[in-house]
């Protein structure tokens, strides 16, 4: 009898509990309050990996990040386009800016010649250094005394001995187009005073140039004597 009047006392509170079935659905009312502010959805990049045959700056850095495509843009050389957006030729400082064979003064301070290429000109940021092309800046110095008012390209290119490297011509300005080809990863290794490296955009070890768009106006000195 207990367990009957257990069971019946359960199943009445069952029935309180679930309401009267026959009662008609009432709509909720729409939300009248403060909307939900929502972030906008993110845009993914849309840059192109190459163009034509060649990288883009973007694909080029792109590739070198990733496990699944790294070995692509670095196993062998590459071809990257872009515009020249800075060297370091210009602001040379006077104490290496002379004829080849002469010793640059020890408390001298000088950089690699180089210059770096990005996909749009007055780029800042996103942009690859390109070396190898010059070992220092008494090879730019003879080369661009060779190439003075030159029209067309010489019958021989002036080549640093010690890279066995033939200097471009025209010698690398900023404003051009261009497409470099070498070996792009993440480290230079020809310098004698140590490895340059670019763990964000990588750096290239310079091959071979060809010119798509010219310069604005030709490489020169700022503090040739």
């Amino acid at each position: 009898m207990a367990i009957s009047l257990l069971t019946f006392g359960s199943f009445g509170a069952l029935t309180i509990g679930c309401g009267n079935a026959d009662e008609p659905y009432k709509a909720t009312p729409a939300w009248s309050g403060k909307k939900a502010s929502m972030p906008p959805v993110p845009q993914l990049p849309t840059n192109p990996i190459k163009s034509g045959d060649a990288y883009t700056v973007f694909g080029a850095r792109h590739h070198l990040q990733s496990r699944i495509h790294d070995k692509e843009v670095t196993s062998k050389d590459i071809s990257i386009v872009g515009y020249i957006v800075q060297e370091n030729v210009t602001d040379a400082p006077e104490c290496a800016v002379h004829k080849a064979g002469k010793a640059d003064p020890e408390t001298c301070k000088a950089e690699i010649p180089s210059f770096w290429i990005a996909d749009a000109k007055g780029e800042a940021k996103v942009k690859i250094r390109v070396l190898g092309w010059a070992k220092n800046y008494a090879s730019v110095f003879e080369a661009m005394e060779k190439y003075k008012n030159l029209k067309e390209p010489p019958k021989e290119l002036y080549k640093d001995e010690v890279w066995s490297v033939d200097l471009p011509y025209p010698l690398p300005a900023v404003g051009a187009k261009v497409k470099i080809t070498g070996k792009y990863g993440y480290t230079f290794s020809k310098s004698s005073t140590g490895i340059v490296s670019d763990p964000a955009n990588g750096v290239m070890t310079y091959a071979k140039i060809e010119y798509l768009e010219p310069a604005t106006a030709p490489l020169a000195f700022k503090n040739k004597k």
